[in-house]
């Protein structure tokens, strides 16, 4: 009895549209993160795919709107995912949010990305830790960022209530350049360690950052309190 093969499914113009967008997309976003978006042109990126500089023309104006799209696809996905994490840390505290807590809602969402997302998550986190040090980066991070960052800054006004609030946007600071830095991957952390340590083990930082930030946090505005309480008493003195 003949059998006939099953023809390969035919493959739609916007199937193959899409596909060639994610293609292109996953390319820049790998150079990007290897040589920041001024050491990579439109040329680097068709020719690590195979095609022609004019596909890429079809899709996006110029290579600004083409970072753009790279940074915008995955920045959707990280907020979200975060608010919901803080969604669901705001029942689960019943209002009373500690600063651990308000932390690894925010940051370990995040790092699972990385440590289960693949290796597209981690290019486009080193991305992220390389423009958020320029200005036009530090913009493109407020129009991103800053409604899930103001939600965590409310946690922890919560659960420090009598802190003064510069020291919590402070705290904030040395965090978000904790976890910038780290996203980076740049090596140097393999290096001091002697191999003890790891840039790709983001398993590693999930299970000590929140924990190393909440003692940073503590310490500093338990110390300006002190400070001013000390101050306000002397005064009355």
């Amino acid at each position: 009895m003949m059998t006939t093969e099953a023809k390969p499914k035919r493959r739609s113009k916007a199937e193959q549209r899409a596909e060639s967008l994610e293609s292109i997309l996953d390319a820049a976003e790998y150079l990007f993160s290897k040589h920041g978006v001024d050491g990579v042109t439109l040329k680097d990126v068709a020719k690590r795919i195979g095609i022609h500089t004019s596909l890429i023309h079809y899709y996006f104006e110029d290579k600004r709107t083409l970072f753009l799209a790279v940074f915008e696809r995955r920045a959707a996905v990280t907020t979200e995912l975060r608010m919901k994490a803080l969604d669901r840390y705001e029942v689960e505290c019943a209002g009373e949010p500690t600063v651990e807590g308000a932390l690894h809602a925010f940051l370990d969402t995040d790092l699972d990305l990385y440590i289960n997302g693949g290796e597209g998550w981690r290019n486009w986190g080193a991305l992220g830790g390389q423009v958020s040090n320029t200005e036009w980066g530090a913009q493109l991070m407020d129009e991103h960022f800053d409604p899930v960052v103001l939600r965590l800054i409310g946690f922890l006004k919560q659960a420090m209530p009598d802190s003064p609030e510069e020291d919590i946007f402070w705290g904030y600071h040395f965090v978000t350049g904790g976890l910038l830095l780290t996203l980076a991957r740049t090596g140097r952390i393999d290096r001091l360690s002697n191999g003890l340590c790891n840039s790709d083990d983001f398993a590693a930082v999930k299970a000590r950052m929140a924990t190393f930030m909440t003692g940073g946090f503590q310490a500093i505005c338990e110390a300006r309190t002190r400070e001013r309480l000390a101050g306000t008493a002397t005064g009355k003195a």
